[in-house]
């Protein structure tokens, strides 16, 4: 789900770097004191899944978890995905700097859609719960491989079948994606609901 450096044009970079500062400076206002620790280990998540790789016929994914973020964090989304890309860059080279913006956008845009998308049906019963929190993280990665597409498509339209190879190869992600989101937003519910019905009440 990373696109790497020297792949994407400079006006799709720029477009992406610019909705990246104006998604985090968003997110920067929403985090209240009270959020940081939720923000910091959701993106610690975040940046683990990405390391756990899954063989899927001659190629690999990894989960990426940015459905539950988005559940639980909104906007604030922004900037814990932010950070986790530049660690990521930084120490295994996934991505690049000149493309953080686009990435960020890539993963973050549909987390912070899902939350609007979701949110407000969770918790009204735990069948409803766990099917929200599945089309949640189904969705997300499903954002997150159209908007990949877009971005290599208007880097060049000869990107085309690459982009629709992207979406299809992220098929089976976004199936397990969505059952890891819809028991991880069953079992919150259950042991700590205030980091969701806070979330309800001060719906963004």
């Amino acid at each position: 789900m990373h696109i790497s450096e020297g792949v994407l044009s400079g006006p799709v970079l720029i477009a992406g770097a610019a909705l990246a500062v104006a998604g985090t400076a968003i997110g920067l206002k929403k985090i209240d004191y009270d959020h940081i620790v939720h923000v910091a280990i959701l993106a610690s998540a975040f940046f683990v899944a990405a390391l756990i790789h899954v063989n899927i016929g001659p190629s690999s994914a990894h989960l990426i978890l940015n459905g539950i973020v988005g559940l639980l964090l909104g906007f604030s989304a922004f900037p814990a995905i932010l950070t986790a890309l530049l660690l990521q860059s930084i120490f295994f080279q996934y991505g690049g700097l000149t493309a953080l913006g686009v990435n960020t956008v890539v993963m973050a845009a549909p987390a912070v859609a899902v939350h609007y998308l979701f949110l407000p049906f969770i918790g009204r019963s735990p069948r409803m719960t766990f099917i929200m929190g599945f089309l949640s993280g189904m969705a997300a990665i499903l954002f997150s491989s159209l908007l990949l597409g877009l971005a290599l498509w208007f880097t060049d339209e000869n990107f085309f079948k690459t982009s629709l190879a992207v979406i299809l190869a992220n098929l089976p992600v976004m199936v397990i994606e969505g059952i890891v989101t819809g028991f991880c937003v069953s079992f919150l519910l259950k042991v700590y609901p205030e980091i969701i019905s806070k979330k309800k009440a001060n719906h963004d």
